[in-house]
């Protein structure tokens, strides 16, 4: 890992973690916060829970993704799920924001660039591979020398049966000749 990444992860994820840790601990907050998108929530799942527990899960998936992503474990796999989490965030804040007032329009304002900011930051995190190539670019590789390796396998096969068909055919003649001569 660069020194960058080794520095940079940790302060990405230090919002991201304090946030989540603010979320467990004023789980009832929270949870009057992200209500109208927790209610649905609820409502998809195959099993009763409320919204409290709702808001702590999301709260733990915030400090757990970010302590992974700061550490640099499944580092793409957390910040992954960080981006949804802040994508979430920006929009309960976005719609659940003060704006009777110019201040509160401009605290919003500044909330939402602050989310959308975050936001950008894992996602450029989610697909960063360290300078190695990515799982689809090694698949696609694997591919086309798999491919490029069949193909002079089967020319291969073709030059050899060839030669093979040819010896046959010429033996089958001597038979015939043979035959025919006796």
């Amino acid at each position: 890992m660069s020194f960058v990444r080794f520095l940079a992860r940790p302060m990405l994820a230090s919002s991201f973690v304090l946030a989540g840790m603010d979320k467990l601990k004023n789980a009832d907050d929270t949870a009057t916060q992200l209500s109208p998108l927790l209610r649905r929530a609820a409502e998809s799942l195959p099993f009763q829970t409320n919204e409290k527990v709702l808001a702590r899960v999301i709260g733990g998936t915030q400090v757990g993704a970010g302590v992974l992503f700061a550490l640099g474990k499944s580092a793409r796999l957390a910040a992954t799920v960080l981006a949804v989490i802040s994508a979430l965030n920006g929009y309960v804040e976005w719609r659940s924001a003060d704006i009777t007032s110019k201040d509160g329009r401009d605290a919003r304002r500044k909330q939402l660039l602050k989310n959308v900011s975050l936001t950008g930051g894992v996602l450029l995190a989610a697909v960063d591979t360290n300078g190695r190539p990515s799982l689809a670019w090694r698949a696609e590789h694997l591919a086309a020398d798999a491919k490029k390796n069949a193909s002079h396998l089967a020319a291969d096969v073709k030059k050899t049966t060839g030669k093979q068909w040819k010896k046959a055919d010429k033996a089958v003649r001597k038979a015939v000749d043979h035959t025919a001569g006796a």
